[in-house]
């Protein structure tokens, strides 16, 4: 064979033939053949639209020892992006599920709605048009929070955007025909106004921004009304109980001083925002911004934000400060009007932000196992012991963390493995009961770390909360398994045959029931066991803000 014949591939030589081509035919048949590959694979690129500059670069970099880290600028097999940094334009990418997990997590959401029902149907069953139902006894349950005697529907209110979202429409048309038959806020008793705000105003709010029925919002602004007589103070700080008749205003005899209490103050302002962009009526943001104001300028000097304070004088009533009862939602409140918003309030992020620190610096501890908690601060003392409300604190610090754009790397790091730290320290007071539900409240002593101090359960959703705020900003797989753990426990140990119940003891194998199947139950604990297993497009981040009682508000545009 001469210098310029060449032998082509098996695959191309006819059998029993000899085939020798030259020089010039092996060059044609290159050029062929790279020119119908370049178009094989341009015709499979995506748009020229949907490529950054560094994506076009990369297409044609070779792939030598740093070959990864340009392929992690495009997604591998079952990968899809979660977002782009802005910066640099390089897209973070999360494991796209396959078809096996998509169907599991179908079936979970399936399981989680017909809890849902059940607890629906069996409060329509025995307790309908009052506040909770209590299972065992199969009739309703009365608490003074919603009035003496009072027919309020709580449950009913607190339910319907969970309804709607879960797309049980004719549950949510039999709701709100009976507030339009049978809703009235002006009853001749005593109610929590801010208990009657985050349920109902935030109820009506909710299932207002998702059907934007003009009848929910009409009735927000009758709750409000209804409540604004305990603003009538020197300082704005409200009142915590009203008489909606009578105008008559009170604190709870039990509150230190008998002073108004910091997260019941501070967790008017998203609900009397919105209230006040929806309907063009400023009263309902002047309220709030008159107790900012005064939050402001009586700051203390070590940052805290003390638990009690004197509607009178605007004085704090004792030292103590934590992030569980009595003050959670307050710091919960200052971000997320923020973000309702739409990030424009320098003054309230900068009043968050210096919030969150003191409470770094002066409650927040690590076990000697390394379980990071928040305790509770007296004095300069500070409390081993952390409640269960205080879980919903990992949610807060890892919404921190991808929300603020104001952190610099540092700080964003340290909140969002502070929000990992918290949320697994209330992962373990779960696991660490024999029914694998969480006590009100656990302390950290050595070798009883997460240990139950206040036995009972209650069905809270701060735990599932956090799993929920975790998942969407991690999309961590533990965070789907430690909830469908607690899915699996309330079954276990909080269902009955006629709905769901509280219990008195987490670490009993068997324990007694507390006969209530709360309000929030449906309103928080499932919404947010169904959101988990649900894509991040059913209430986006981007789009709603969750007041504290999980109802879903538009944010500002």
């Amino acid at each position: 064979m001469s210098s310029k014949d060449y032998l082509l591939p098996l695959y191309f030589i006819p059998k029993k033939s000899k085939f020798v081509i030259n020089e010039k035919k092996f060059l044609i048949f290159l050029l062929v053949g790279t020119l119908i590959t370049s178009i094989i694979i341009f015709i499979n690129l995506p748009s020229t639209n949907s490529l950054s500059k560094q994506d076009l670069s990369h297409l044609f970099l070779p792939k030598f020892n740093n070959s990864y880290k340009i392929n992690r600028n495009r997604p591998i097999q079952h990968e899809i992006v979660k977002e782009v940094d802005p910066g640099n334009d390089v897209p973070k990418y999360i494991a796209e599920p396959d078809q096996e997990s998509k169907d599991k997590n179908f079936l979970r959401r399936e399981k989680i709605k017909n809890m849902t029902l059940h607890a629906w149907n069996s409060y329509k069953k025995y307790a309908w048009g009052k506040n909770e139902l209590k299972p065992l006894s199969r009739t309703y349950h009365q608490t003074g929070i919603f009035g003496s005697g009072s027919e309020l529907g709580a449950t009913i209110v607190d339910s319907l955007d969970t309804l709607h979202i879960m797309g049980f429409h004719d549950e949510v048309k039999l709701g709100t025909e009976w507030i339009k038959q049978n809703f009235n806020i002006n009853i001749n008793s005593q109610i929590s106004a801010f208990e009657v705000n985050i349920r109902f105003i935030g109820g009506f709010l909710a299932i207002y921004a998702l059907t934007e029925d003009k009848f929910y919002l009409d009735k927000a602004v009758e709750v409000a009304d209804a409540l604004m007589p305990v603003f009538n103070t020197p300082t704005g700080i409200p009142y915590a109980l009203v008489n909606p008749i009578s105008k008559a205003v009170h604190n709870y005899n039990w509150a230190a001083g008998s002073c108004s209490i910091l997260s019941e103050l501070g967790t008017f302002s998203l609900e009397f925002q919105y209230l006040s962009d929806l309907t063009g009526n400023k009263i309902y943001q002047e309220k709030i911004d008159k107790i900012y104001d005064h939050l402001r300028k009586n700051k203390n000097s070590n940052g805290l934000y003390y638990n009690y304070i004197n509607p009178n004088n605007g004085r704090y009533c004792g030292s103590q400060a934590s992030i569980g009862g009595l003050a959670d939602s307050f710091y919960e409140y200052l971000l997320k009007l923020w973000l309702y918003k739409n990030k424009s309030d320098k003054e309230l992020l900068e009043m968050y932000l210096d919030s969150i620190d003191a409470l770094k610096s002066h409650v927040y501890l690590k076990s000697s196992g390394n379980l990071g908690y928040f305790g509770e601060y007296s004095g300069n003392f500070v409390n081993k012991k952390m409640g269960h409300l205080a879980c919903f604190a990992g949610g807060l610090f890892g919404l921190t963390a991808i929300k603020v754009d104001e952190l610099n790397e540092e700080k964003r790091n340290m909140y969002k493995e502070m929000a990992i730290d918290i949320t697994n320290t209330c992962h373990e007071s779960y696991i660490r009961s024999a029914t694998h539900l969480g006590p009100e409240a656990f302390g950290f002593e050595p070798n009883r770390e997460a240990m139950a101090l206040d036995k009972y359960y209650i069905l809270r959703p701060e735990v599932i909360e956090s799993y929920f705020y975790l998942w969407r900003i991690t999309k961590d797989e533990k965070y789907r398994d430690w909830a469908w753990d607690a899915v699996e426990a309330l079954e276990k140990y909080c269902k009955t045959e006629n709905g769901y119940s509280g219990i008195k003891d987490v670490n009993s194998p068997n324990p007694q029931k507390d006969d209530v199947q709360q309000s929030f139950f449906i309103a928080e604990t499932l919404k947010y066991l169904y959101l988990i297993f649900s894509e991040d497009d059913l209430i986006p981040f981007d789009k709603f803000v969750f007041n504290t009682e999980a109802h879903p508000f538009r944010i500002k545009a």
